[in-house]
């Protein structure tokens, strides 16, 4: 019983010929694409592009307005005063010696 015998390169070359010939002939009997059919998925893809765009300037828009509110929000608070820290240390000192008790 013989074994099995790999094909040689003329045979794979034959073979690859066949297959490009045979794709060809597929793809020259695809009728063409109607121009009424491009121009609606063109203006399709247009749209989409469009949206996806105005949908990535609000969130740019949204990321920045979130920045200055917080830039707003870091000047207005101002640094806390000798008292304020006296009066937190001091709180903080009570609820230690409330803990203990």
């Amino acid at each position: 019983m013989a074994g099995y015998k790999e094909p040689g390169i003329e045979a794979r070359q034959k073979s690859a010929a066949e297959a490009r010939a045979k794709a060809l002939a597929r793809l020259k009997a695809k009728p063409p694409i109607d121009p009424a059919v491009q121009a609606e998925r063109l203006a399709k893809a247009k749209a989409r592009d469009e949206a996806r765009a105005e949908k990535q300037r609000a969130a740019r828009q949204a990321r920045e307005e979130a920045k200055e509110l917080k830039a707003k929000l870091a000047a207005a608070a101002a640094p806390p005063t000798e008292a304020d820290r006296k009066a937190a240390r001091d709180a903080r000192y009570a609820a230690r010696k409330a803990r203990s008790k």
